[in-house]
């Protein structure tokens, strides 16, 4: 009982003295609190809607002022083809379209079933139901508001889900499952790896080496580069075989791309690792700094757009949110860097700033 005492003595003071693994200890439990309650949320907002009105008449705006009315919808784009929807789903832009036809007002007044045609973004499977449902509902409230002198009135709704029509969960999750996967081997095991070898002492040796601190930086993520590109391979072919996720899209994008998200998260870890002391700060850090961003600010688990708004600008920062939009769009919508190249420019100067900034951080640290 004595030496057990003695021991918790010891590592309580050991905790106490380490300001930075107190700072984390405190902070992380509230910024766990803060996250997860605002980033949980099931509700969907600022629905991005695109409308094709080939012959715009007063029935075909009144339904689309209900739509713009409701607080929920945000009309992006009015088209006149269904031809002109393809880049707007395809880029992102729109989640949802309506789909008049022709002659909307025409059949309405002649007592014929007049047809819109609901086009949703499935690549979600939980949002895309709840965007449907609300385009119906609005469109059933504008339907009985139309009742009235004996006459009946009727639009027929039909629906359909792009990109993952039988709405398979696993299509959501692979690709975000990539992301968590890679920033677990990089930014984690690179963060507590280069402590751990100051803690032992064998990254003095270093110190009278002739090598430049980029190419301690190289020959020690090297390796895991090599692996998170294993990863990335492997989480590709199981999720095609096992849970049947497509990929329409070009195979060598995708592994380009995640090698840009690795390096990313490679350099997040040598960051992190040449600013602690200690594995118990680096892990912490790592998991404040890169897992739980990664994992509900990315739009991973949770739609972005149903955050408040403080945490959706946190979310352009987090490099999972990009790299989750481009792997979904490779493997579900079949898109090119003509539609992508925006979120690597994105992810490549992410890139470059914290590789230029760990070098840095590690040159100062060596000296």
């Amino acid at each position: 009982m004595t030496a057990l005492m003695g021991l918790l003595r010891k590592e309580g003071y050991h905790i106490l003295r380490d300001r930075r693994t107190l700072t984390v200890l405190i902070v992380l439990p509230v910024l766990q609190v803060v996250l997860f309650g605002y980033a949980i949320r099931t509700d969907v907002r600022d629905v991005r809607l695109a409308i094709v009105d080939p012959a715009p008449d007063y029935a075909t705006v009144a339904l689309r002022a209900r739509f713009a009315g409701g607080g929920i919808f945000n009309t992006v784009a009015v088209v006149p083809r269904v031809d002109d929807l393809q880049p707007l789903f395809q880029s992102g832009r729109a989640q949802e379209a309506l789909v008049f036809e022709p002659e909307f007002a025409s059949n309405l007044a002649a007592g014929v079933p007049a047809r819109i045609l609901v086009l949703t973004d499935a690549t979600e499977p939980n949002t895309g139901s709840v965007l449907q449902a609300y385009a119906l509902s609005v469109i059933g409230d504008y339907q009985r508001s139309l009742g009235g002198a004996g006459r009946r009135l009727t639009i027929v709704p039909e629906s359909r889900m792009r990109f993952n029509p039988t709405r398979e969960s696993s299509n959501l999750f692979v690709p975000g499952l990539m992301a968590f996967v890679l920033t677990v081997i990089s930014s984690l095991m690179t963060a507590i790896t280069l402590t751990r070898e100051k803690e032992t002492g064998t990254m003095e040796t270093l110190l009278v080496s002739p090598l430049r601190p980029w190419q301690i930086i190289v020959g020690k993520v090297a390796p895991y580069l090599a692996i998170g590109f294993v990863s990335v391979l492997a989480i590709i072919i199981e999720g095609r075989l096992v849970f049947g996720v497509p990929l329409r899209g070009s195979l060598v994008l995708l592994l380009a791309e995640g090698l840009l998200f690795i390096l990313v998260s490679l350099a997040l870890g040598i960051l992190i690792s040449a600013r602690t002391s200690s594995q118990r700060v680096a892990m912490l850090g790592a998991l404040v700094g890169t897992m739980l961003p990664n994992m509900l600010l990315s739009g991973f688990i949770f739609p972005i757009e149903s955050m408040p708004a403080a945490l959706q600008w946190v979310s352009y920062i987090v490099p999972g949110r990009w790299f989750v939009l481009i792997a979904r769009a490779i493997m579900l919508k079949g898109v090119g860097i003509a539609y992508l190249w925006q979120e690597t420019a994105i992810l490549a100067g992410m890139a470059a700033f914290l590789l230029a900034a760990s070098t840095a951080s590690f040159k100062n640290r060596l000296e």
